[in-house]
């Protein structure tokens, strides 16, 4: 078994698996930012219960029936993309075998677990009739696998050297605090979801929280967010940091504004299921630009290669002391 392993990872289509190791990441991560969206259009089309068991979609058959209609379809094709991810997650772990980076395998191994332990979670949703504190459990799962299949990406581009940081230790320390916000932007994002009227199914609870309540803690996180943005960049200004990570601060600010936007007409217009989707996309994107921005701010050169042994007595032609 070990022959035959060895056989594959210096094979052609394994040398193509390595070589495209940084598409296939790339793949990775609009694949985990997409399934927000699909996933965001079962609950937006009450299809969350279209499949009403799980891992079967009813208790006689693992695919939809035409008696289950158009949303046990929906429901039905948001599963079968979880096999597109695993697809992806497991083309990245022959890749970064190829490549012989253990940084690289760590990696794709925490994605491809990742990918089976959402399809666990979207289980339970549906054996709990769509939890809200479930659903969001399985959202969050989501943002992790972005941020894991975003690392790949990157790192596939960088040495195995110790990171090397490109601005002070303040601003860093700012950038992690920006970050943190943009978590807990997204999380209250998930309890407002929670209370508000797109369950997923006619049947299915709330959280029971106020959704006025929750939707203004929400946008004052999101103030929060664009306020230290707006820090970050003008203290990167200051000290002359790279065009690079001002430029990705520029983005995120950007991005947080449409974001923003989209949030407020949503609010006011009575959550139309458009601007709903197009919320749960910028979600995907906020968060990713902010993943972007850490990025920005150290590089990881590659490792200085082992300094050669010094040449022994012999081999510069001096005399050998003797025993």
């Amino acid at each position: 078994m070990v022959r035959l392993a060895s056989a594959f990872l210096v094979s052609r289509p394994a040398r193509w698996f390595g070589s495209s190791l940084r598409g296939l990441a790339l793949a990775s991560l609009i694949a985990n930012i997409g399934i927000i969206v699909t996933g965001a259009a079962v609950r937006l089309t009450k299809s969350g219960l279209g499949c009403p068991t799980w891992p079967r979609c009813t208790d006689e058959s693992y695919v939809s029936t035409p008696e289950m209609g158009i949303n046990g379809a929906i429901e039905f094709g948001n599963r079968l993309l979880t096999f597109v991810l695993v697809a992806i997650a497991v083309a990245c772990f022959i890749g970064a075998l190829v490549r012989r980076r253990r940084s690289l395998t760590r990696l794709s191994v925490a994605i491809a677990l990742g990918i089976p332990g959402q399809g666990v979670i979207g289980g339970i949703t549906v054996l709990t009739n769509l939890n809200p504190w479930v659903v969001g459990l399985h959202f969050i799962l989501s943002i992790a696998l972005i941020a894991g299949a975003f690392a790949l990406w990157r790192r596939v581009g960088e040495g195995d050297g110790d990171p090397v940081p490109l601005v002070p230790a303040p601003l860093r320390q700012l950038a992690r605090v920006t970050a943190a916000a943009g978590l807990a932007v997204i999380a209250a994002g998930v309890v407002v979801t929670g209370s508000g009227p797109h369950s997923g199914d006619q049947g299915a609870k709330r959280n029971g929280l106020d959704p006025a309540q929750i939707s203004q803690v929400h946008a004052d996180l999101v103030f929060l967010l664009i306020g230290l943005t707006v820090a970050l960049w003008f203290a990167l200004r200051a000290v002359g940091a790279p065009a690079a990570a001002v430029r990705a601060v520029a983005v995120l600010f950007w991005v947080e504004m449409g974001q923003g936007l989209i949030g407020f007409v949503q609010y006011f217009t009575h959550l139309p299921v458009a601007l709903v989707a197009a919320h749960m996309l910028g979600s995907g994107l906020v968060w990713t630009s902010t993943l972007a921005v850490l990025w920005s701010l150290r590089s990881r050169p590659e490792s200085p290669a082992p300094a050669p042994p010094a040449p022994t007595p012999a081999a510069v032609g001096e005399p050998v002391p003797a025993a």
